[in-house]
């Protein structure tokens, strides 16, 4: 259980450049609680898949600091990589191999044991409705079986925090609610999760806060609610055509 008031992460004047000199981050600071389902939203090039992967120690970043429950994020840090599981945007296994053997296979690089691998197989191929199809191949997957397949990966070690990077693009909507209603049970249960995509109904139906970033600069962070109250907003759409004045379709 998460302790009143812990910080999921804490970021710390946070210096980034992309190599050839342009600066995305200096200065930044964000703090996110235990617990939350955090979003993570802003236009194309204004920092979200990046500041994630510098979140997840995927790009090294040049100043300031970075800490995950207190542990500070750096490349192949096993006591932190371990707090985290990852769902990109791209798909993260081998298609060649089927489920079981990519569980197998990750839940060994996360630390796990035989007998924990398979109890989590099984369990998360249950929940996933992987179980008939757990000895074929990944390659013959729909698009919405393979999204299960990355997310089961994703989560096979019991993270305290999971980042999602577009966890549903590209699925059927029948996919997409059994997902996103599974990340919630996730979250009820106390496991941080740090999101971001361009389903903006999806969000506000996930998301109990937020953090607009453009330009490297976060421009807003509150709860969904105190958001759309205080900029006198009905949705998430239009919270951030008003503090960006770009249209999101268009991000």
């Amino acid at each position: 259980m998460a302790l009143m008031n812990e910080a999921a992460i804490n970021i710390t004047d946070l210096g980034f450049s992309y190599r050839g000199g342009n600066t995305l981050f200096s200065g930044l600071n964000l703090q996110v609680p235990a617990g939350e389902s955090f979003g993570i939203f802003g236009p194309n090039g204004a920092g979200k898949t990046s500041l994630m992967s510098l979140m997840t120690g995927l790009l090294k970043y040049e100043q300031g600091k970075i800490e995950l429950f207190g542990k500070k994020v750096a490349p192949n840090h096993k006591s932190v990589n371990k707090l985290f599981g990852f769902v990109p945007q791209d798909f993260a296994f081998y298609d060649e191999l089927t489920p079981v053997e990519n569980l197998a296979f990750f839940g060994a690089w996360a630390g796990l044991g035989t007998r924990e691998i398979k109890q989590r197989t099984d369990e998360l191929l249950e929940v996933m409705t992987l179980t008939d199809v757990r000895d074929k191949q990944v390659r013959t997957f729909s698009g919405g079986m393979k999204r299960r397949v990355n997310l089961a990966i994703g989560i096979i070690h019991h993270p305290r925090i999971i980042f999602l990077d577009e966890p549903t693009v590209g699925v059927d909507v029948h996919t997409r609610h059994d997902i996103i209603h599974y990340l919630r049970t996730l979250n009820e249960d106390g496991t941080t999760l740090v999101y971001t995509s361009h389903q903006l109904s999806e969000a506000e139906g996930l998301c109990t806060s937020i953090a607009l970033i453009d330009n490297g600069q976060i421009i807003a962070h509150d709860t969904l609610d105190s958001l759309l109250t205080n900029h006198q907003q009905q949705d998430l759409e239009g919270l951030f055509l008003a503090l960006t004045g770009k249209v999101f379709e268009d991000a």
